[in-house]
């Protein structure tokens, strides 16, 4: 996965009451004013760098970083996220982990999130503990933004899915994929990660079923390149397709546009599920979603402002999808389906209507909702979101899906790319 690298931080002047060493500091970055704060854009070290040097200014200036009584407070809100994808980040993504929160903080996470792995409803608690006080508020509260930047583009991306294997077969998929977290349960174990390397999983697992994946005691002839008796003979020096792990020849080998090769066969199978390179998720052709049909989306403007958007008014999202029955590509066709009704909000900005336009091609193209278990409720069979974020709330922040959080435009407007949807 791509690190964040383009971050925007919001500096309060009033922390600093006015001080002109602040423009001294603020002049080699790239940066405008804002009513009463200062809007800094650059990358994680710049803006790390920055947030030192304005601790080093004053760092006594902040009313959050001691109670009255001298004792060290946090300043820092805890942040709800879901079990399933803070399990996920701890164990598969810590390197980007120890990355946002640098030397300064460590994180505590309560329930433990591999205590509740396998219930997609659950949520647990993510709180930012400094290693040592006093602490500039910038630079808090710029580490909690990042880690909730870093949580959406995650959780957008996660799949998970459950297979049939034995203990055995298990230790064998942890070693062949080690991009997915694998929790086992009796003779099934579920699989968590990126679309890519689900993907990957279940064409590895398809073309294995009856091949070399079988448990040792019910092991016959095993169709791997020496044993097969018919078919091109495939050199051990070729180059492996990232999908069956199969060494390619080159009447069976298909190259992309991005220069990722695979067995013709594999790549078509793939794209069945998705049209994208299973490598690194270049987009070829129309992306089309599992969307229910029959449902509407409408929008309507309001004069009323979105935190951080003070100057424009608010459009409105209507979405319904009506109750149904399943078809091929969802979960259980042939049983019925439970529709919903979403409501989200957008800024009445030329970015926001850009953004409005955008969700509206995709709309049509069935990308905005699916079919599938509810992370909320926990029911299955149910009307979800797919994986475009949308603000469902007014206020709140991001942790509530709603506002201020002044990079969700470009946030959606990358994942809707992803799509081919710009």
């Amino acid at each position: 996965m791509e690190f964040i690298t383009d971050i925007t931080v919001i500096i309060d002047e009033a922390y600093y009451k006015e001080d002109p060493e602040v423009l001294k500091i603020l002049q080699p970055y790239s940066n405008k004013r804002k009513d009463s704060c200062y809007e800094v854009r650059g990358t994680f070290e710049e803006l790390d760098n920055l947030s030192k040097k304005l601790l080093e200014l004053r760092p006594d200036s902040s009313p959050n970083t001691h109670g009255q009584d001298g004792r060290a407070s946090t300043p820092i809100k805890p942040v709800d996220v879901s079990g399933v994808v803070m399990a996920y980040i701890e164990q598969k993504c810590a390197k980007e982990l120890n990355k946002i929160l640098g030397n300064s903080f460590v994180i505590e996470t309560h329930p433990d999130p591999r205590t509740v792995h396998s219930k997609p409803s659950s949520t647990v608690q993510v709180t930012f503990r400094p290693r040592q006080v006093p602490i500039n508020p910038v630079h808090g509260d710029f580490v909690r933004q990042r880690f909730i930047t870093f949580y959406q583009r995650t959780a957008s991306d996660l799949q998970v899915t459950s297979v049939p294997v034995s203990a055995q077969d298990h230790k064998d998929l942890q070693r062949r994929f080690p991009q997915l977290l694998f929790k086992a349960s009796r003779n099934r174990c579920t699989a968590t990660g990126p679309f890519v390397h689900i993907a990957k999983l279940k064409e590895f697992l398809l073309q294995n079923t009856q091949s070399s994946f079988k448990s040792p005691v019910n092991k016959g002839p095993v169709d791997t390149p020496s044993g097969r008796t018919s078919g091109p003979a495939k050199d051990p020096e070729d180059e492996s397709c990232p999908i069956c792990m199969e060494p390619m020849v080159t009447t069976d080998k298909e190259t992309l546009r991005c220069k990722h090769s695979f067995c013709r066969k594999c790549l078509q199978t793939a794209f069945q599920y998705k049209p994208v390179c299973p490598t690194c998720g270049a987009l070829y052709g129309i992306l089309t979603g599992t969307q229910p049909a029959g449902g509407t989306m409408k929008a309507t403007n309001s004069s009323s402002s979105l935190p951080g958007y003070e100057r424009y008014g608010t459009i409105t999202i209507h979405y319904y999808i009506p109750s149904g029955i399943q078809k091929e590509g969802h979960p259980n066709p042939g049983q019925p389906y439970e529709g919903v009704s979403r409501t989200a909000y957008l800024p009445d900005s030329s970015e926001g209507r850009r953004i409005l336009k955008l969700l509206k091609q995709a709309f049509n193209q069935r990308l905005i909702f699916t079919v599938g278990q509810s992370t909320t409720s926990g029911r299955s069979n149910t009307v979800t979101w797919n994986d475009i974020h949308h603000k469902t709330s007014t206020h709140g922040g991001p942790t509530h899906y709603g506002y201020p959080d002044l990079d969700y435009l470009s946030r959606v407007r990358d994942e809707l790319k992803v799509k081919g949807i710009e």
